[in-house]
């Protein structure tokens, strides 16, 4: 696969992300590119996984606010943003919460 390829897949789903993971580690020389989408990628993951789970005990416990729910819908279209980026070829980080895992999960490097 290649690089482009690699940063798309690892948006899509967290079974795609490791596939773009393990395949990556076999790419010579290693692709600046693909490391930056993993990261991105993963953080979105992470990101949502917990603001979801909030969503849910919140919304659960407090009816009344099931209008946070359409916070997924921001989620959603920030995700869109990073495939568009990867398909891009671009090292431009997610909208609003992108600059948070640029330096963080040193495993992808």
């Amino acid at each position: 696969m290649n690089n482009k390829t690699l940063s798309i897949l690892s948006y899509i789903t967290i079974i795609g992300w490791i596939i773009a993971f393990v395949k990556s580690k076999d790419v010579t020389p290693k692709s600046d590119l693909v490391t930056y989408h993993l990261k991105q990628g993963f953080g979105i993951f992470l990101f949502s996984f917990a603001v979801n789970i909030i969503l849910s005990v919140v919304v659960f416990t407090v009816t009344s606010l099931y209008f946070l729910n359409y916070i997924g819908y921001a989620l959603f279209i920030l995700w869109i943003f990073g495939i568009i980026n990867a398909a891009n070829e671009q090292k431009k980080p997610i909208p609003v919460i992108g600059k948070m895992f640029e330096d963080k999960f040193g495993f992808i490097n």
